[in-house]
């Protein structure tokens, strides 16, 4: 990697920041494959809006995708000011605690319309897997050596030491901002005096220089503020570019070590993540069972009392035979494919709408098609009745997501589902009473990825 380059930017928002940030995603991967840059790092605002697409267009311009969060922490105290923190993932067991920290900062941290952490948050086990970048002259450590309190700098860092080890690094920037040369050197001294490694970064938030005025009006509008008031803050700069590696070289030439610091954490980070699979919840099943199992047997008792409440068709034995015949080799479909835990988890919480006086329709599109999804109650429907196919549903030749739609009562709590410690447990929630793909878009339930709290 050093080869090729000898700078790595580690602080990089894009539009997905939303109210400081104007780099697009694919110009970004762009103007780093041409500058030779091996790596680059998504580090928005509070989000992973952009991690997607950022993945994507990184592995199409053979480029090392960095996955990361620049967050704020709450500090205790009325006056204290937030500081800012960035995490970056070194591999998926750091993506999974960084998801976990940022849906918290959604869903318990809001102050004023902003998620933020509380430091409470950051133990040493919930940063596992993280790299941690100081935050400049906005974190902590470096808010206390504006102030000219470097005894409660070092505490800070002893703090963070105690939490990350070798994996918080000290951040230096020369970004041509107010305060930026005298927060550079009292920073590497600090670094010095505790043996703690210090980088660059350039705190990117627009690619080339002239797209500062651009910037400064993105930043304008979510302020409220008047571009040309001459009188409003101003916390950025135009050197707050994508700059080359010559450039951060030149900037940098008295400590290239700062430069060198920025590959090697690249080289510490090798998230893969895995796109376009749908993946369900472990639906649970009996000891000693597995969920292929389980869906044979409560689909044969679903048979059974299907047929029990049409005594013509069980006293024929012949009819029962192509029920059962049908029954065999939709099971087979469905074991095979992978599919058996999405019919037992659709099947369960149409089953708990049910039971909790949540009127549901009897099912339409080519879902009613499926033999399984009668005899388990997910349809009302009966497909062999009324000549409905189960290939239109379900067919090896095309593997893809089945396609259940389920209608409830407007008006009505409706049944819902999240993950929980590996299992699926119902709870009432308000959202469409349209349902398509659990566990890959939303609607009157939603299971996988991201259904969590």
């Amino acid at each position: 990697m050093c080869g090729v380059s000898g700078f790595v930017h580690l602080r990089v928002h894009t539009e997905y920041s939303l109210v400081d940030g104007i780099v697009r995603v694919p110009e970004l991967m762009a103007a780093v494959a041409a500058a030779g840059m091996p790596a680059v790092a998504l580090t928005d605002q509070s989000n992973l809006f952009a991690m997607v697409k950022f993945y994507k267009e990184a592995q199409s311009a053979g480029v090392k995708p960095l996955i990361g969060v620049d967050a704020w922490i709450r500090e205790a105290g009325e006056r204290a000011p937030p500081s800012r923190i960035v995490f970056l993932c070194q591999n998926l067991m750091g993506y999974r605690h960084l998801t976990q920290l940022v849906t918290r900062t959604f869903l318990e941290g809001q102050q004023r319309g902003v998620p933020m952490l509380d430091r409470g948050w950051l133990s040493g086990d919930a940063l596992r897997g993280l790299i941690v970048l100081s935050g400049g002259a906005e974190g902590d450590i470096g808010q206390a050596i504006v102030r000219g309190r470097d005894d409660e700098a070092a505490r800070c860092l002893a703090r963070w030491q105690s939490l990350c080890g070798d994996r918080f690094y000290l951040e230096v920037q020369r970004a041509g901002r107010a305060g930026d040369e005298a927060y550079s050197e009292a920073v590497m001294d600090l670094a010095q005096t505790h043996g703690v490694a210090a980088l660059a970064t350039n705190d990117v938030r627009f690619l080339t220089r002239g797209d500062f005025e651009a910037h400064e009006a993105r930043v304008c509008i979510h302020e409220g503020a008047l571009l040309a008031d001459a009188s409003r803050t101003r916390r950025y700069s135009e050197e707050q570019y994508l700059k080359s590696p010559a450039e951060m070289a030149e900037l940098y030439a008295d400590a290239p070590e700062l430069l060198r610091n920025t590959v090697e954490v690249a080289k510490r980070c090798s998230l893969e993540i895995r796109l376009g699979a749908s993946i369900l919840p472990a639906y649970p099943v009996p000891e000693g069972s597995s969920t292929e199992a389980f869906l044979r047997e409560e689909s044969q008792r679903g048979l059974s009392a299907r047929l029990a409440g049409a005594p013509a068709l069980a006293l024929n034995p012949d009819s029962a035979g192509v029920y059962q015949a049908r029954l065999e080799l939709e099971l087979g479909v469905i074991c095979a494919m992978g599919f058996a835990g999405y019919f037992l988890i659709v099947a369960d919480f149409i089953r708990w709408a049910r039971e909790n006086g949540v009127p549901v329709g009897p099912g339409r599109g080519s879902g009613a098609g499926s033999l399984v999804a009668y005899v388990l109650c997910i349809t009302d429907l009966d497909p062999i009745e009324h000549d409905l196919l189960f290939e239109r549903f379900l067919n090896p030749e095309r593997v893809s997501m089945p396609d259940f739609d389920v209608d409830f009562c407007n008006g009505w709590p409706r049944p819902g589902h999240r993950l929980c410690g590996g299992e699926v447990r119902p709870r009432p929630c308000l959202a469409n009473h349209h349902l398509r793909h659990p566990g890959r878009q939303g609607g009157g339930a939603r299971c996988g990825p991201g259904a969590g709290p």
